[in-house]
């Protein structure tokens, strides 16, 4: 059901209620401000109403542009093709590295510049021969009825909506979310509760509830991506935890990319991830089952190939945002030994490329 407005930029919720002391506490994520008429709750679109929280941002994003899947990424969903890319201000996380804290820690409506219907967007994407949507730049959690909307209004039309979380969100809204998206990439920020307390200001335990959730309760197809920090959590036997918990809570098919670091926002002391980091990840990551390791952010030798499990062929390799080299046999299998390739395929890839092209969408739908 589409959200109700309460005018065009701004839409009623359901996740929250009203405590004794008069004021309304969002149950959207895991922080539940509690909040008195006026104020903003910590991802700063979701604000206290007359008595009620409500969503301020419905229908204006930062910007849109159409990239490459795999920039997302996503390298096991319609590889090759293109994705309309969009968010709003604001983030329920702190992330000291963030590296969009242009748009997720913005405090000015000037960042939302263009404003769209969830009908619009999806005439567009079908316009600029986009197979799927992607909520990304900040965090599709906080706002969740307009992503809902869209995503909505992008499967009536056959295009396929795909967020970009670091999945911290609690129960109820999460199954609702994911009833409507086809594929997400999970930020798993760290494997470490200090890190995620200091650093993100969040906490570690609701996003593995979602990566669960989503691999085991739904359809959702799942990848998941960690920035390895110099320092902070790219230790081998941090990586080593990680790794075996994806293997034994999600199982080996979950493809996981290590990416690198470079210094923004708040933190500019460190430095950026050397590429031997990423390698040796990726190598800890093989070696403890998992069959989808990619690497991302710098150029490694294997960073973007895809081979098959059981023979190991190569099935897909790519440089960069480009695939280079196509081998998948019909239905997604291995044409040497026959071993399904896990994923979301079609008989070709996509041609987009390494491309990006912003977009307005006041261009559209006329």
């Amino acid at each position: 059901m589409a959200a109700e407005l309460i005018d065009e930029l701004t839409a009623r919720t359901k996740y929250w209620h009203r405590l004794a002391d008069g004021r309304v506490q969002c149950d959207l994520c895991p922080r539940a401000c509690a909040l008195r008429d006026g104020q903003r709750g910590f991802c700063f679109i979701r604000a206290a109403q007359d008595g009620e929280v409500v969503l301020t941002s419905y229908g204006r994003a930062s910007g849109y542009c159409v990239d490459p899947i795999e920039k997302k990424p996503l390298n096991h969903f319609l590889p090759g093709s293109a994705v309309l890319s969009f968010g709003t201000a604001g983030c329920n996380l702190g992330c000291k590295f963030c590296q969009n804290w242009d748009i997720s820690k913005s405090r000015e409506w000037d960042t939302l510049a263009d404003q769209a219907s969830p009908r619009l967007i999806a005439d567009a994407a079908r316009e600029l021969d986009c197979r799927s949507v992607a909520f990304t730049y900040n965090d599709p959690v906080i706002f969740h009825e307009y992503a809902i909307d869209v995503a909505d209004a992008c499967r009536a039309s056959g295009v396929k909506a795909v967020a970009v979380t670091a999945g911290y969100v609690c129960a109820e809204p999460r199954a609702e979310f994911y009833h409507h998206i086809d594929a997400v990439n999970v930020d798993l920020k760290a494997f470490d509760d200090e890190f995620y307390e200091s650093v993100s200001f969040a906490a570690l335990q609701p996003v593995l509830e979602t990566l669960e959730y989503v691999r085991h309760q739904t359809s959702t197809w799942l990848e998941i991506t960690t920035l390895l920090i110099p320092g902070l959590n790219d230790s081998a036997q941090e990586i080593d935890q990680l790794t075996d918990w994806i293997r034994d809570h999600l199982g080996p098919d979950v493809p996981l990319h290590f990416t690198a670091f470079h210094p923004d926002w708040k933190m500019l002391d460190r430095p950026p991830t050397p590429a031997s980091t990423l390698v040796e990840a990726q190598r800890i990551g093989r070696a403890n089952g998992l069959r989808y390791v990619y690497t991302g952010n710098v150029p490694t030798a294997e960073g973007g190939e895809t081979r098959c499990h059981e023979c190991d062929a190569l099935l897909i390799d790519r440089r960069s945002y480009d695939i280079t080299s196509w081998e998948l046999a019909e239905g997604g299998v291995c044409p040497q030994c026959g071993t399904t390739c896990a994923g979301v395929f079609e008989s070709q890839p996509g041609t987009w490329g390494s491309r990006r092209l912003p977009v307005r969408l006041s261009d559209f739908g006329r």
